[in-house]
């Protein structure tokens, strides 16, 4: 009989493919832009978030659909090369997921996502029964494959993330369920007007709670306990991901049982490599890279 694989996170919800083009600035109504830079390489919340955790130097396992085109077998490749467990995906005729992101030099970014007539998978497209990872990652993007793994969760008290870029119907049936809601700023203000507001109603829902802030860190409350953390001073070429990476690497430091304060940290230095690089995918920093900004001080 085969045992289970070894999974220390699994990332469950949207892999995309990204189609990214450097330029001056983002078009006005009617104008023709030239890029100067242009990338192509796979992306999704739950999707980098694994790759992320892979090249930490954990075992990680993606759960999606990638659909049965270019795009999903190119996004798969990427995926298995990055070590990612890759046996939960799931492939179809509808296309795989594409995202146009048009990035300024100052590293801000617009986004265009096509879906097409993909829907999300029936809770019954895969069994989780028999995987016992020590921690679970969503982006909401796959809402019934997530409330099918959090009652495996629940049962065997696997730690679970949530990933809340924006209020949608996805994040709305997370939000109150997992151990830890990990939100952009965002999220917070669709949700609650501001950051503030947001961390103290959010806090009523979800046992402890992050709000990232960008370049101005992030703030967080845990039960009574409550307080804010800079960001790491990097240069930023490009924004996109680094929700994605600082995800990532929170899964995987809980996973590795650190402390509350070091898996901020943890997190933040991810989110913050990933702003140096062209693109999402390939901002998502290795343990050594990862490992030298997570041990300088944070400025106060």
């Amino acid at each position: 009989m085969l045992s289970s694989p070894i999974i220390d996170v699994l990332c469950i919800g949207h892999a995309a493919y990204d189609l990214i083009f450097s330029v001056a600035q983002h078009p006005a109504s009617d104008e023709k832009v030239v890029a100067d830079e242009f990338m192509a390489c796979g992306g999704g919340p739950a999707a980098n978030a694994a790759v992320q955790v892979a090249r930490l130097g954990l075992n990680s396992a993606f759960a999606g659909y990638l659909g049965q085109d270019l795009y999903g077998d190119k996004h798969l490749q990427e995926l298995a090369a990055a070590g990612v467990n890759c046996d939960y995906i799931v492939r179809g005729s509808s296309p795989t997921p594409l995202s146009t992101i048009l990035v300024k030099p100052n590293g801000q970014r617009a986004l265009i996502n096509f879906k097409g007539e993909t829907q999300a998978l029936a809770a019954t497209a895969l069994d989780f029964s028999k995987l016992t990872p020590k921690t679970v990652l969503f982006d909401g993007h796959e809402p019934n494959l997530s409330l099918a793994s959090l009652a495996n969760c629940t049962q065997r008290n696997i730690p679970t993330v949530l990933d809340a870029g924006s209020l949608h119907t996805g994040t709305r049936m997370l939000m109150q369920q997992v151990t830890y809601l990990v939100c952009s700023e965002k999220f917070a203000c669709q949700f609650a007007g501001d950051a503030s507001t947001a961390l103290q109603q959010l806090a009523e829902l979800a046992p402890a709670v992050v709000i990232t802030l960008g370049e101005r860190g992030l703030i967080w409350r845990r039960g009574v306990e409550h307080g804010r953390l800079s960001a790491y001073q990097i240069n930023c070429v490009d924004s996109t991901g680094a929700g994605d990476a600082f995800h990532g690497a929170f899964a995987a430091a809980l996973s590795c049982g650190l402390g509350w304060q070091e898996i901020l940290r943890y997190a933040s230095a991810a989110g913050s490599l990933c702003c140096t690089q062209m693109g999402a995918r390939p901002g998502l920093a290795d343990k050594a890279t990862h490992q030298q900004l997570f041990t300088q001080d944070l400025p106060t």
